[in-house]
């Protein structure tokens, strides 16, 4: 079976099932696992060259609507009459059934339930830690500095911040992403700050940024440095690899409670 993966997260997915080896080739941020390195490019996941998909001659293609504007790939996809699914998950429960619907399309339907299987004990085993967390962090996400988007309550960064114990301090919005004024973070007040730019490396995301804006140092946060630059692949692909940053969160937040990851 030959696959093309047009989106990291998709791809993410296929390694987890240990399919990698059906790739034929991923979208240009595909970057993870090393196995892929090597492998042909189509293209940034929202500038996908279906020319060069058509190509590779796929049995499937990996699409996705995880981020505004992928909706002109699935038109073309359709244009160029190649077969395809759509992942876009905002939970990470939807995330676990993606993982059966890729395993069932792609013959591996035995490993898809044993990733599903060890995906909700890691997510019950979180559970039961944060429940014995009495006085959860309050956090703010920053998703995009210009204008400001931030990951509301139906996002899976909402559950990842409980089962860490904390609370997404904008959970209180009901979309998976929503566009906010920086008064609202001042007028919240957050114990913590998690930068995590889409798209954007580590090495990019500054806490000066932030730290300069308007009354930014009247915040608890920011006085007490509180300002994380989290790796971008670790929250915001919406594939099995976010417990990878549900643990490394954990332990950041509560080390008396969660073990190292």
């Amino acid at each position: 079976m030959r696959v093309v993966s047009i989106c990291p997260s998709n791809t993410e997915i296929l390694a987890y099932l240990d399919a990698t080896h059906l790739l034929v080739g991923v979208d240009d941020d595909s970057d993870w696992p090393q196995a892929i390195e090597n492998l042909p490019r189509v293209g940034r996941d929202l500038n996908i060259d279906m020319e060069k998909v058509k190509a590779l001659e796929p049995d499937l293609v990996l699409a996705s609507l995880s981020v505004p504007g992928m909706e002109r790939n699935i038109e073309q996809l359709k244009a160029y009459d190649l077969p395809y699914i759509i992942l876009d998950p905002n939970s990470l429960d939807e995330i676990a059934s993606d993982i059966l619907t890729v395993g069932k399309e792609i013959n591996k339907t035995d490993k898809a339930k044993q990733v599903y299987q060890d995906y909700y004990a890691t997510l019950k085993q979180y559970q039961t830690i944060s429940e014995e967390i009495t006085k959860p962090k309050r956090i703010y996400w920053e998703w995009w500095p210009k204008p400001i988007f931030t990951p509301g309550q139906k996002n899976w960064l909402s559950y990842i911040s409980e089962l860490a114990g904390a609370t997404n301090i904008f959970s209180d919005y009901d979309e998976a992403s929503i566009q906010i004024e920086w008064e609202e973070v001042l007028e919240k007040d957050p114990d913590e700050i998690c930068m995590v730019w889409v798209g954007v490396q580590e090495k990019k995301m500054n806490p000066a940024i932030i730290k300069k804006r308007e009354r930014a140092m009247e915040l608890q946060s920011v006085i007490n440095n509180d300002i994380h630059v989290l790796e971008e692949y670790l929250y915001c692909r919406p594939s099995p690899r976010l417990l990878e940053g549900l643990k490394k969160l954990a332990y950041l937040l509560h080390p008396n409670y969660y073990p190292a990851p």
